[in-house]
C-alpha cells in the first residue's frame, strides 16, 4: 500500500482485519451486486474504534492544514454518524490539542424531545456555527440533504462533508438504463450545495492496496464493477 498516504493505510488495513471491508457478491439497494461491500457500523471493537476515530481525524485535520476546511462543530447524523462524530471529535483533540482541543460535536435526534430542555440537536449549539458533517458513506444523499437542512434551521453553516468511503458510483439512471453515463450521489451534492467534501478512501484506494491481501479474481471483478459503474465526476 506503498502508494496511498500513511494513515488511508492503516485504515485499510483495519477495515481488512476487522471484516469490515469484504469481498464477496453483495446485492445494494440499487439492485447492483457489488463485489465488495463495506459497513462502518462494524467498527464497534475498541480497537477498531479507535482506527476509525483516528483516520477520520487525521483526514479532517489534513484537509484543515490544506486551507480547504474550516469548522467549529462536528455533526453526526443519527444514528450510525453519532459514534462516528464523537469518536473523531475526542481523536481530533488528542493529535492536536492547541488546534483542536475546544472543537465541538453535536448529533440529531431522528424525533424533536418534547420534554427536558427539548428539541433536535444533542451536543454543541449549532447557531452561528461552521459545521462540519461526519458520515460514513453518501448512497444516494438524501441523508446528508436531510442533515443540511437540520443545521440549517439551527442556525448553523454548514462547512463541509467527510465520510469513511467514496464508492466513486455513479447514481442509478432514472430510466433504468445503467449504461448511460452518470454523475455520482458525492457529485451532486458538491455540485447542488457547493460544499467540499472530502473521503478517507476511494474505490481507487481500495483497488490500489488490494494488491498486497486479495486474490486476483477478487482484484478482477472489483476493477470490472468500477469500469462499469463509474461516475462521470
Amino acid at each position: 500500500m506503498a502508494s496511498l498516504a500513511p494513515y488511508k493505510a492503516d485504515f485499510l488495513r483495519a477495515a481488512i482485519s476487522g471484516q469490515i471491508l469484504k469481498f464477496g457478491s453483495f446485492e445494494l439497494k440499487s439492485k447492483r451486486i457489488s463485489p465488495y461491500f463495506f459497513n462502518a457500523g462494524d467498527f464497534y471493537r475498541a480497537d477498531l474504534l479507535e482506527a476509525i476515530a483516528t483516520a477520520y481525524a487525521k483526514c479532517i485535520a489534513e484537509a484543515d492544514a490544506s486551507g480547504a476546511l474550516d469548522f467549529d462543530i462536528v455533526f453526526g447524523p443519527a444514528y450510525k454518524g453519532i459514534p462516528l462524530a464523537t469518536a473523531a471529535t475526542i481523536k481530533l483533540g488528542q493529535l492536536d490539542s492547541a488546534t483542536y482541543g475546544t472543537k465541538c460535536y453535536s448529533f440529531d435526534r431522528k424525533e424533536a424531545k418534547d420534554h427536558g430542555e427539548g428539541g433536535n440537536i444533542v451536543g454543541a449549539p449549532l447557531k452561528g456555527k461552521r459545521v462540519l458533517i461526519v458520515d460514513d458513506v453518501i448512497t444516494a444523499g438524501t441523508a446528508k440533504r436531510e442533515a443540511i437542512a437540520k443545521i440549517e434551521k439551527e442556525g448553523g453553516v454548514v462547512a463541509g462533508i467527510v465520510v469513511a468511503l467514496d464508492r466513486m458510483e455513479k447514481l442509478p439512471s432514472p430510466n433504468g438504463d445503467d449504461s448511460k453515463p452518470m454523475p455520482s450521489a458525492i457529485g451532486e451534492l458538491r455540485k447542488e450545495y457547493g460544499l467540499p467534501i472530502f473521503a478517507i478512501l476511494t474505490l481507487d484506494d481500495i483497488i490500489a492496496g488490494m494488491k498486497e491481501f486479495a486474490s486476483e479474481e477478487d482484484i478482477r471483478r472489483t476493477e470490472e464493477y468500477r469500469a462499469k459503474y463509474k461516475a462521470t465526476d
